[in-house]
């Protein structure tokens, strides 16, 4: 989700809610301790050099148990941090604390924010020698005549 989509959709919302994808949702009284932009320049493993842009939400789990972040609240940190920080139009990525700092992309799910997992990849698999994955077939949808019974190839 990008960032002016968030913006699109917090003011039609009475409250904040972020859903992990395994049906957990944050606890309620959780802050956004951070908005920012992070870049990431580096080189794949085909020798590729890469930039990527992301805007940055941290997420976390206070024992404020009557803090209740509103739209109108997030929406006002949204637009301060594109006044004094100068944030692009770009990809949400949500930091959340679990066992470790967990990233996760955003996604809205008609009242409430799911916070999908990320999964890493080769960005360069033809050049780093990961053989591509077979495709799996059934042996009964094989049509192959030379095998059948009494044909004679066994």
């Amino acid at each position: 989700m990008k960032l002016s989509t968030i913006k699109e959709i917090l003011p039609t919302l009475d409250n904040v809610e972020f859903q992990l994808e395994n049906g957990t949702f944050v606890p309620e009284h959780f802050h956004v301790t951070e908005i920012g932009q992070i870049t990431k320049h580096f080189i794949d493993c085909g020798g590729v050099v890469r930039t990527e842009k992301a805007v940055n939400f941290q997420l976390w789990d206070a024992n404020d148990y009557n803090h209740r972040l509103k739209p109108t609240k997030l929406l006002n940190i949204i637009k301060l941090s594109e006044e004094k920080l100068g944030i692009e139009d770009a990809e949400i990525e949500v930091e959340y604390q679990s066992e470790t700092i967990g990233k996760f992309d955003l996604d809205f799910a008609g009242k409430h924010f799911i916070l999908r997992n990320k999964q890493t990849a080769c960005l360069a698999s033809d050049a780093c020698g990961i053989p591509a994955e077979k495709q799996k077939i059934k042996l009964s949808e094989l049509n192959s005549t030379c095998c059948t019974p009494n044909s004679g190839c066994c």
